[in-house]
């Protein structure tokens, strides 16, 4: 059974970048990993450390102002090879919510299998939130997925987004897939009962 996702609270790292893809997120010679455990340090590789393995000051996960469990990022998020380990490495970074306008469909499931929910809203509000992070680093946004509502905390604005009801629903219990069957044995057996 993993971490329930009921809600969450929390400061935000912006990557304002438009179509990243799973080889910026996780490059593909770090894939040789079994388990999910580990892959956060290699988390946007590319981007975080120069060819002589120093960080990029630049960019913003090196950037000691930013932090959070909310990853706000460009449209497009997720695209490019169907790779399970980009959710785990922005998982086992420490996110457990990436924002964006749009999220490639194998990125959003693979997210939601691993504990890790895509909020997906509108680009305006996306703006918004960019905004209102990049002025002030301690911007805080509340993510309630019962009410699947977010909302930015600092001016109070708000937005539904959608989620696969099953996938809440293992989210908002933390089961996986075995989880949730196990979780409904009593009606299962009582169906076949009936059959």
């Amino acid at each position: 059974m993993a971490e329930k996702f009921l809600a969450l609270e929390s400061t935000a790292v912006p990557l304002p970048v438009e179509n990243v893809d799973t080889d910026q997120i996780i490059p593909a010679r770090f894939l040789k990993a079994t388990t999910r455990d580990g892959f956060g340090e290699n988390l946007f590789r590319d981007w975080r450390y120069d060819a002589g393995n120093q960080p990029v000051a630049s960019f913003v996960l090196n950037n000691p102002a930013y932090s959070g469990k909310i990853l706000v990022a460009g449209k497009n998020f997720g695209s490019g090879s169907s790779r399970e380990h980009a959710a785990w490495a922005i998982f086992d970074y420490g996110f457990r919510a990436v924002v964006s306008s749009f999220f490639a469909d194998i990125f959003k499931n693979n997210a939601l299998n691993n504990g890790l929910l895509p909020v997906q809203i509108s680009a305006e509000f996306l703006t918004k939130i960019f905004t209102e992070v990049e002025k002030d680093t301690e911007t805080k946004i509340r993510i309630d997925l019962e009410k699947q509502e977010i909302t930015l905390l600092s001016t109070g604005e708000k937005e539904l987004f959608d989620v696969n009801p099953y996938k809440k629903t293992c989210l908002l219990n933390g089961y996986d897939d075995i989880d949730y069957l196990l979780s409904i044995k009593d009606e299962i057996e009582l169906y076949e009962k009936n059959k």
